[in-house]
């Protein structure tokens, strides 16, 4: 199992095509602590390349979402952007 497969399972079984998690609440759900470059827009930054490396993006990639940081507030918002797995 990944590092962030937790996170990418909890965010398929979403109803909502929209949500926020607090870095605690995704720390929870996968069992680690985000490292400090969490912190920073980029780490977020999401990809259409199945052959990444970043597993973050990986895991909010394969759940159909995008991810945004919000700034200053140590959370981010998610948004349906395909249905899970696809790569359309």
């Amino acid at each position: 199992m990944a590092k962030y497969d937790p996170l990418r399972d909890y965010l398929r079984k979403q109803k909502t095509d929209e949500l926020e998690l607090s870095f605690v609440e995704m720390e929870r759900k996968i069992g680690y602590m985000l490292p400090k470059s969490a912190g920073l827009p980029q780490w977020w930054a999401n990809t259409t390349d199945p052959a990444t490396t970043h597993v973050q993006r990986k895991a909010w990639g394969d759940a159909g979402f995008d991810a945004f940081l919000i700034a200053g507030a140590d959370r981010v918002r998610f948004k349906r952007v395909r249905s899970p797995g696809s790569n359309a």
